[in-house]
């Protein structure tokens, strides 16, 4: 059980800024007009991989 409490302590932060960087990304696609590339393959991008939101923030925001 010791284990267990010691993992989640470990990993706890590291999850909270996936979900932060998550629905950041999230809000941005929908607040913004256009990407690079259709909206709803962003989304499942940000949502399937762990590095998604780094990615759209990197190669799908437009940068006029």
């Amino acid at each position: 059980m010791e284990v267990l409490t010691e993992n989640i302590q470990l990993f706890l932060p590291l999850i909270i800024i996936q979900v932060v960087l998550f629905i950041v990304a999230i809000i941005d696609i929908i607040r913004i007009k256009e990407t690079n590339g259709p909206k709803w393959i962003w989304v499942i991008v940000a949502f399937l991989s762990i590095l998604g939101p780094i990615i759209y923030f990197i190669f799908g925001r437009r940068r006029d």
